[in-house]
């Protein structure tokens, strides 16, 4: 697994992470800036053909 893998699940890991707690919080703006975050992570995993589980 090369290094911009790496990053991009450690990245999204972390993402994913954040939105649990943002939603726990009840933080709806950083809930909203997580998924966006999500979304071009797992759209820029894509387009490197980086495979990724569904959802994680």
């Amino acid at each position: 697994m090369g290094e911009f893998t790496s990053t991009i699940e450690h990245r999204l890991d972390q993402a994913y992470r954040g939105l649990t707690e943002a939603r726990s919080a009840g933080d709806d703006y950083l809930a909203e800036t997580l998924t966006a975050e999500i979304e071009d992570l797992r759209r820029l995993a894509d387009d490197h053909g980086i495979p990724l589980p569904r959802s994680c």
